[in-house]
């Protein structure tokens, strides 16, 4: 959610200033839902027409979502959150922010926004279907409108991460403990257990057809069940990674460097750093200056038998603000930096500018995986 990457799919502008992205994994599920939708078109109107409306439907639940996300994303303004963009994909949508939520009553009032507003448009379709006569046509895309979106507003708010009803427990929880760690891990275990009633739910549904055994019903529920405990799981190794943000810190982390200048042979330039036992290699200008860092994997991959015909130079990234850190850094200071800047190699500087050492991110992810 934090992370300074751009959120994956096809850019299709704003809507009320936020930036909304469509993954490629819409454009299936769409077809699908036309296709799936298409009998029941077919029923009230000839073709083409019956296929223009079962398109028509699949365009209109997605607006839905749309319009489901934009209650999260507003709300989170609403709180001074930045909203880094809406994505829609294959199992409808997701809002990014650029930050979480600091207090559990913001937390709660912008994850049951998107509910209560597909409840809301679900109520506003069957008070429609109530009050007026529509045609045919209307009806049926009416109809559809409205049962999906109580079923996306019921079944977001059920108790367990990653649906919006686990965020609402992990802001209760949170509440009541004082800590959103506790919460959000009360929340992703409640969401693994809600993922297995769903696939249990899913195989008990489709062995009481009296067609024999629905697979279909058994492979989706098992699709989403699966989505579900990944995404939990991932909620709780987040929170792991939280508690170790405090080993963090570049002086810890750092590699000491050995410097040479970019003419420098490859070879000469790995027996140098060998020598002194230094872990890296500083790319340094004809008065002492750091200008560059030699790539570790880029030096691993040159062939021995070409290394002494390549130079340092040839194999080291030039330094901006981006790679050029404070050994100072730590925790998410540090991790934030380093996604940021997409590098490899960090150069670490005293706070008088003398050259400490260099970071490795090989090693920052080392240090986040296994301790």
């Amino acid at each position: 959610m934090n992370d300074d990457r751009r959120p994956p799919g096809i850019p299709l502008g704003k809507i009320l200033g936020v930036p909304l992205y469509i993954s490629l994994s819409w454009f299936p599920i769409a077809l699908l839902i036309t296709l799936f939708f298409l009998p029941a078109a077919q029923r009230v109107a000839p073709q083409p027409a019956a296929t223009l409306l079962s398109a028509s439907f699949a365009l209109l639940l997605y607006l839905s979502v749309l319009i489901h996300e934009l209650g999260h994303a507003l709300t989170a303004r609403a709180f001074g959150l930045p909203v880094r963009a809406i994505v829609l994909h294959l199992l409808g949508g997701v809002t990014q922010l650029e930050r979480e939520a600091t207090r559990p009553g913001a937390s709660f009032t912008i994850a049951v926004a998107g509910p209560l507003l597909s409840l809301g448009l679900g109520g506003a379709g069957a008070a429609t279907l109530l009050l007026t006569q529509p045609g045919p046509i209307p009806t049926l895309l009416l109809q559809a409108l409205t049962f999906t979106n109580l079923v996306v507003g019921v079944f977001n708010l059920l108790p367990g991460l990653p649906l919006d009803g686990g965020f609402v427990i992990r802001a209760l929880v949170w509440k009541i403990t004082g800590h959103d760690r506790t919460g959000t891990v009360v929340a992703a275990h409640t969401g693994r257990a809600l993922a297995a009633l769903v696939l249990l739910g899913g195989i008990w549904l489709a062995t009481r057809t009296t067609t024999g055994t629905d697979w279909i019903t058994i492979a989706w529920s098992a699709f989403l069940a699966s989505f579900m405990w990944i995404a939990a799981t991932q909620s709780l190794r987040a929170e792991r990674l939280r508690d170790r943000l405090p080993l963090l810190t570049a002086r810890r982390l750092a590699r000491r460097a050995a410097a040479v200048t970019a003419d420098t042979p490859l070879t000469v330039a790995l027996h140098h750093a060998q020598t002194q036992g230094a872990g890296a290699l500083i790319i340094i200008d004809g008065h002492g200056r750091p200008t560059a860092l030699v790539s570790e994997h880029a030096a691993q991959a040159v062939p021995e038998p070409r290394r002494p015909w390549t130079t340092a130079g040839e194999v080291a990234r030039g330094l901006d603000a981006a790679t050029t850190l404070s050994a100072d850094i730590t925790g998410e200071d540090l991790l934030r930096a380093v996604q940021h800047s997409g590098a490899t190699e960090h150069l670490l500087l005293e706070p008088g500018g003398e050259i400490y050492g260099v970071l490795s991110a090989t090693d920052l992810h080392h240090t986040l995986t296994t301790t």
